[in-house]
């Protein structure tokens, strides 16, 4: 089993690379399976009814959301009738949507996919470790395929979460920062770990937002008015394989590409520039 998470998707710049790729890359790479983190792909903060269709046409098997998720009201509904978007696990009853579910592949193999929200410098949630322990739990030993979004601000929660997990799931990986970090692993349970995903959007920004506004507000100490960058879109990721016998890992890649931003783009030009070969 191959699975690529792509990390949190950043307006329409980010949903463009996204609809470029994502298509070509499950061929190109032999993927089964592509997650991606769509809480801010309205604009860069939070996520529509349109922007899912625009995310799941684009071959995405699974949105998973966060913080942002709540902030269009309309969304709500398509929360509870699009069983391929997720919010976090962990809100309180009674939120709308799902925060886990089971994915089947034409194949017949079966994927579980659970959406947690940290709450180390964000709002004082239910505990998401036990909403963690619960989903593990409520799986039937023959779904061995399990990936967890665990959507958090501090890296010591997320760590901590990866190594919680380890050997009962076969992913943990975080989003939410938008800076994809430097550390994907197979923790010694055989689960795959990785603490940020990144963002799929303008790297050349602050966190998908144009550095001027961003920094304006550093300066003066006064609210600003963000604005979303604009430029080249990029692609960030984790790229793992799975045994399909156990569901354990076998390696992990860091997955960055710099995406074209026209389908007219040559081939050779927007292969996957996969970094950190396989560990074990």
């Amino acid at each position: 089993m191959r699975i690529l998470a792509l990390g949190d998707v950043c307006g329409s710049i980010g949903r463009q690379a996204i609809k470029n790729r994502i298509p070509f890359l499950k061929q190109e790479l032999h993927i089964d399976f592509i997650l991606a983190n769509g809480e801010n792909s309205a604009g860069g903060v939070g996520i529509t009814s349109s922007t899912i269709n625009e995310l799941l046409n684009a071959k995405i098997d699974c949105i998973t959301g966060g913080n942002h998720s709540w902030k269009n009201h309309e969304v709500y509904d398509k929360f509870d009738s699009e069983q391929r978007v997720l919010r976090p696990q962990n809100f309180p009853h009674p939120a709308p949507g799902r925060g886990a579910n089971i994915y089947t592949l034409p194949d017949g193999r079966k994927i579980a996919v659970l959406n947690i929200q940290g709450t180390t410098f964000m709002e004082a949630l239910p505990c998401p470790f036990q909403a963690a322990y619960d989903f593990v739990n409520s799986l039937d030993e023959d779904i061995i395929f399990r990936i967890v979004d665990f959507h958090a601000e501090a890296t010591s929660e997320k760590k901590a979460m990866g190594f919680a997990l380890d050997g009962k799931v076969s992913a943990v990986f975080g989003t939410h920062t938008h800076v994809q970090t430097a550390d994907p692993q197979i923790l010694p349970g055989g689960t795959a770990y990785l603490t940020d995903l990144g963002m799929c959007g303008v790297e050349q920004s602050c966190l998908g937002m144009d550095f001027q506004s961003v920094l304006s507000r550093f300066v003066t100490k006064r609210p600003t008015s963000f604005k979303r960058a604009v430029g080249q879109g990029a692609l960030n990721g984790f790229l793992m394989d799975l045994d399909d016998e156990t569901g354990k890992a076998l390696s992990v890649q860091l997955f960055r590409e710099n995406a074209p931003r026209t389908k007219a783009a040559k081939h050779d030009e927007a292969l996957a520039q996969v970094i950190s070969e396989e560990n074990v």
